[in-house]
């Protein structure tokens, strides 16, 4: 009996591991359940992490009540749902971003993040949704030029790791023409002008969709753009080469939908 009882209470054990709990499907960040077309996809990527700048308006930015919104939010949320994936939004310090990425922390980078020779060497671009140039801005009245900027001669913030602070470095610093001190590196951009609105510099260069929203309302004044018409692009692993086809396909999508153009309104973009 007690033999009995032990080769019964193993079989137990044994059979018991083996079943399978099935769990409700996961809600998307809509709220949305996925069909059985989106749950293919998720055994290979699961929910994709995507890292923005948590103030980049009006391309990405998170909410008093900790939601991120805006135009590369709300164009990432229509590309998962048409490619049949989730996502979840993680805002990330832009210097840090890149890094990030590649280790693993977040899946890809969707955040008016500009393609250059340099990131290419560390990531796989998606093809170019938006166009830039880099805006100039000074404090309200001030006699400032936007030459006066373009020969280095003034004291100008930007965002650390933004390709504004690159432009600076190598056509100014690099070049002698202002002083390495005179550049003044920020956590991101609307702290740079709340510095200027202070008097603590003379100037500060951004990107020109972000910075419209930037000074709104803002004793600040635009002196001219610096022409670099970078384009933006979402930035995956280079081995990441599903992603990006599903990530291009979706792009082709939106951008030829109705939907892309009501984005552009809904965000004032320029």
């Amino acid at each position: 009996m007690v033999l009995v009882s032990l080769i019964g209470l193993v079989l137990l054990v044994v059979f018991s591991g083996c079943a399978t709990i099935q769990q409700p499907p996961a809600t998307s960040e809509t709220g949305e359940k996925p069909t059985s077309s989106s749950i293919e996809p998720q055994a290979t990527h699961g929910v994709l992490r995507v890292g923005i700048d948590a103030a980049y308006q009006p391309f990405s930015m998170v909410g008093p009540d900790g939601k991120a919104t805006g135009f590369d939010v709300d164009s990432m949320k229509w590309i998962a749902k048409d490619q049949g994936f989730e996502v979840e939004f993680i805002p990330i310090a832009w210097d840090g971003i890149i890094p990030a990425l590649q280790a693993g922390k977040i899946d890809l980078v969707y955040a008016g993040m500009t393609i250059t020779d340099e990131r290419k060497e560390k990531v796989a671009f998606s093809k170019p949704y938006w166009t830039v140039n880099q805006m100039v801005v000074v404090k309200e009245g001030s006699p400032i030029t936007l030459d006066q900027v373009k020969n280095g001669s003034v004291t100008i913030g930007t965002q650390r790791g933004c390709t504004a602070a690159i432009w600076i470095d190598e056509n100014l610093v690099n070049k002698s023409l202002m002083p390495a001190d005179n550049l003044k590196l920020y956590d991101n951009t609307p702290l740079a002008v709340d510095d200027l609105i202070s008097g603590r510099i003379d100037a500060v260069m951004y990107d020109s969709t972000v910075m419209n929203d930037i000074i709104a309302g803002k004793p600040v004044q635009k002196i001219g753009m610096v022409e670099t018409n970078e384009e933006f692009g979402i930035a995956v692993r280079k081995d990441d080469t599903e992603l990006l086809e599903k990530l291009n396909a979706g792009l082709d999508k939106l951008m030829a939908s109705p939907d892309w153009e009501a984005l552009k309104q809904k965000y004032k973009m320029e």
